[in-house]
This record gives structure tokens, sequence and C-alpha cells, in this order.
């Protein structure tokens, strides 16, 4: 199989369901208005609620919901052969993800920009609410404590890699000075910021950084966890327009022009894709793939983490209501792109299948290591750059990915300690300095706590974050749907995907608790046993808020 066939096939399904399936949510289900007053402009006050330019929202948006996890998963699914992740990639983006992130902006744009936790009690009630805060806290914890350790891995072993990944935190700063003073026009700063950026990951290689294996009795991995923490705190509490939208809207740019280089290495390259299309001599130790495949692959198809988003932040810079299209379901067809690409380096970046099987040893294997080495070899062989630069391109992607999504994760997680504070009447919570310091400290607290000097311990709770993440989805379209009733407007747009997500989370969380039983791992049984008490809640009170809704409705009548 050629890999450019399901290249033009992958994005032939995406801009379709950009143009055609896109136009049709938003026109006829969440019926978009252009002259619906957001609350960017209603509470506008210059730090976290600020109007914003669709392109730079865009930028904002789709980085922050990217992350790794786009390139991880797909990365590690292809074990069970290209075919299932190709289909999921391309189908959740257009029917699940797309429809999940705009929906998740309407919804919080017409209810004040709150947060799709806090907007949970509003619209299904109090004990969903309290549900959805804790699931919502554990992604937070997760995706924050995790993407700390991925980028913290990637310094350590491409020290190529650490002057662009902490240069390009400069070069945003810059441009969020140039555009939000209108020193110069937007194009133009969009083009002196990407060169650079670029200027960055070429002078990497020349200027290697590499920290010393241990300093202070700790591990240089986890002094790099703690300069990332200090550095994400500092980050969540500056005004959104001074580095987070520039820094976002920058690396949504360089991620863009980064796939157009891999792209057309494929296409000058045509190499074949080396794994099998469906995989029937598995490595032993390897999960089902239904229903795994769901949750293995998350963001690239649909995630939780994208709800908090689109609701946390984007929703609060939101200029027009109609915006919501472009940047909530073009924001995903974007992650989709880049799970489209994650598959093809994995699966035709190998020289044979044997060299592709030396990689795919176990369950897990694969992921980052093999997006970049595999990529590289495409851009080395297709363009003809060397392939030390062509890794380094590719790290600073992921690893300036992670990076914005660690940012607005922690970003998020001091609006939770904010809602609770609010929920709670704990007025000290509801200030910015204490609630960052409350999310930092539960994010190094799970990370040096349960990982010791090392600051992995993150880890130790990831083989739950799949399963937690489409939880977390699923809720986020419940939200919706109610809505959606309640507006008498169809609802099996956002229902189906709903149903769909739940049977496939409940029968993973039950498959796992087999797992970590049979490995005597107590701990994760605990958790994975807390999960799925907290899916089978919300499938009840699912079903419940869509009985009183559609009662509320037939008396109406």
């Amino acid at each position: 199989m050629s890999a450019i066939v399901l290249l033009v096939l992958g994005l032939a399904g995406m801009a379709a369901g950009y143009f055609l399936y896109s136009r049709f949510i938003a026109a006829k289900i969440y019926r978009l208005d252009p002259e619906f007053t957001t609350p960017a402009h209603e509470y506008e006050d210059g730090v976290d609620f600020v109007p914003t330019n669709r392109f730079i929202l865009w930028g904002h948006h789709f980085t922050s919901v990217a992350g790794a996890a786009p390139i991880v998963g797909p990365a590690i699914a292809v074990i069970w052969g290209w075919l299932p992740a190709f289909l999921w990639v391309v189908l959740g983006t257009v029917f699940f993800a797309g429809v999940h992130d705009a929906g998740a902006i309407w919804a919080s744009v017409r209810n004040k920009a709150k947060s799709v936790g806090a907007l949970t009690g509003d619209v299904v009630g109090a004990r969903a609410r309290s549900i959805f805060m804790i699931v919502i806290f554990l992604v937070l914890l997760m995706v924050n404590a995790v993407f700390a350790v991925v980028i913290a891995g990637l310094m350590m072993n491409f020290s190529s890699a650490v002057v662009p990944v902490w240069g390009a935190i400069l070069v945003a700063l810059v441009i969020g000075q140039l555009i939000y003073r209108r020193i110069l026009s937007l194009p133009l700063v969009s083009i002196l910021g990407v060169i650079a950026l670029y200027a960055l990951i070429f002078i990497g290689p020349s200027v290697p950084i590499q920290m010393p294996a241990e300093v202070g009795g700790l591990s240089g991995n986890a002094v790099w966890i703690l300069i990332l923490f200090g550095y994400a705190a500092i980050a969540s509490m500056l005004p959104v327009w001074m580095l987070l939208q520039p820094r976002d809207y920058i690396n949504g740019l360089q991620l863009f022009i980064g796939l157009i280089v891999l792209y057309g290495a494929i296409v000058l390259l045509n190499p074949s894709v080396v794994a099998p299309m469906v995989n029937d001599d598995l490595p032993a130790g390897t999960p089902s793939m239904l229903p795994l495949l769901f949750v293995t692959i998350a963001c690239g198809a649909i995630s939780g983490f994208h709800g908090l988003v689109s609701s946390g932040t984007t929703s609060k810079q939101l200029n027009k209501e109609t915006d919501a299209r472009f940047v909530g379901y073009f924001g995903a067809v974007g992650e989709g792109m880049l799970a489209l690409a994650a598959i093809l380096a994995a699966t035709a970046g190998f020289a044979s299948f044997a060299d592709w099987q030396a990689v795919y040893t176990a369950f897990g294997a694969g992921g980052v290591n093999a997006f970049v080495e595999g990529g590289a070899y495409m851009i080395h062989n297709g363009l003809g750059l060397p392939e030390a630069t062509a890794a380094t391109l590719l790290t600073v992607m992921a690893a300036l990915f992670a990076g914005t999504t660690m940012d607005t994760g922690l970003r998020l997680q001091r609006y939770i300690f904010q809602e609770w504070g609010a929920i709670y009447h704990q007025k000290w919570m509801t200030r910015n300095v204490p609630a960052t310091l409350l999310a930092v400290g539960s994010c190094l607290l799970l990370a040096f706590g349960a990982g010791g000097a090392d600051g992995t311990g993150g880890m130790i709770i990831w083989p739950l974050f799949g399963t937690t993440n489409q939880l977390l989805a699923g809720l986020t379209l419940l939200v919706v749907t109610v809505m959606l009733v309640r507006l008498r407007r169809p609802m099996w747009y956002t229902l189906a995907p709903l149903c769909f997500l739940l049977v496939m989370t409940i029968a993973a969380l039950l498959i796992q608790l087999r797992t970590f039983f049979n490995e005597g791992n107590y701990f994760l049984l605990f958790v994975d046993i807390v999960v799925l008490i907290a899916a089978i809640l919300v499938a009840m009170e699912c079903a419940s808020a869509l009985k009183r809704s559609r009662a509320d409705m037939a008396r109406q009548e």
C-alpha cells in the first residue's frame, strides 16, 4: 500500500467534513449567531476574557488540544494494524471530534463562558457536576504531570531541541507585543515569527544543551520537570494575549509547515506502508483492539480534554459565535491531520516490515520515538534534509505542542480550584496565586510523591488516561445534547457519539480492571473502580436528564 493513497484519502475525508458536515452542524444544529454578544465582549478584562482574531484563537485552541497525545496514541495503536487506526482517526475527526469541540465552545459561550464542569450543574444537575469535576481534575492531573515527563524526556534525549523549545517562548513574547500593540500587521508578524522559529530549529543541533545526569541530588529529568512547572505556573497567570495566544498561534503555523514538509516528503518519496493492514500476529500481552482502540487513540479522533480547553479558555476569547465552527471544528481537523501524519510516520517510515516489527515488540511501543524516527527517515530520503535536522524538527514539534498543552492545562487546573472555591465559599481559593499554587502543588505531589526523586509519578496513572479522557468527552456531549433537547433541536448528532463513547469507555474500564487485578496493581485497580463508578453514574444521569428534558417538552406542548 502506497502511503500517498492513505494521505490523499485521509485529507479528502477531513476536508469534506469541514466544508460540508461542519457547515450543516453550525447552521442547523447549533445555529451559530454572528450577532450574539459573546462573553469575550461582555466580560472583557484583558486577562482571561479577550476578544480575539479567529486565526489567532484557532492557533491557541488547536495547539492547546494537540499536545503529544495525537502523536503518541496513533503511533501506539498501529500495532493492531494501520487500517483500524486510520478509519478511527478520519471518521472520529469528522463525526465525533469536530462536533464535540464546536459544541463545547457553543455551550460555554451561551452560558457566560462557564467551564463544562460548572455548566453541568446548570444543565444536568448538582450530582453530575460533582462527578464531572472529579473526572476533570483527574484528567488535568494526568495531562500536566505526564506531559512534563514527556517534554523533559525529549530534552534529555535530544539536546539539540533545547534551544528551539525555550527560544520559542521568547519569540512568542515578542509576537504578543507586536500584535496587540499594533506595531506590525498579523501577516508580517506571522512570517517573522515562523522564520525565527525555524532559525532556532536549524541552530539547535549546533548548540546542544545537555542537562547533567544529576543536579543537587535530583536527576536531570527531575530538574527539567521542576523548571517546566515553574514556567507553566508563571505562564498560566499572565494575560492570555501576552504569551498563551501568540505562543499557540505561532506553534500552529509551525505545525502546519511541519506537516507540509512531512506530507511533501511522502509525496516525493512515495514510501510503502510496511505495517500490516490488520495485524494478526500481535505481541504477547497486547489487549483486544475492541474497545481499546477507541481509548488508545483519543486526541486525534475525540478527546475530553478538548472540551476543557473549548469551555475553559477558548470560549472566553471568542470574538463572534460563528467563529466556533472555524476554531472548534477546524481545530479538530488540524489535530486529525497530525494524527494522520503520526500513523504514516509509524507505518511507512521504516525500510522494511522487519524493521517495523523490531520497534513494535510490545503494546505501548512506538509512540513519540516512532514518529520522530519514522518521520525523519521520510524527510531525509524524500527531501534530502540532514537526518539530524529532520529529527530536531519533529522533536521540537512534539515538545512545543506538549508545552502549549501544559500551559493551557495548568491554567485550566487553576480554574478548577477557583470554581471549587466559588462553589464551597472559600474566597481565598478564587484568587489567581493561591489557585495556581494548588494546581502546581497537586501535580508535583503526584510527580514526586508517586515517582520519587525522578518526578515521573504521573506515568503511574497514565494507563487510565485514555478511558478517563473518553469518559470526559461523553460528559461534554451529554451537556450539549441536553441543551439541544431543551432548545427542541435534533439531538442525534451528539447523542450517537455520546452513547458510543460510554459503551466503549465502560467496556475498556472493565477489561483494564481485570488486567490490574491479575497484575496485582491495586492502586490502579482502585482508581479504575472510581472511574468506572463515575462512568455508570454518568450514564444514569444522562438517561435521567434526557428523560426530564423530554418530559418538560411534552408538558409545554
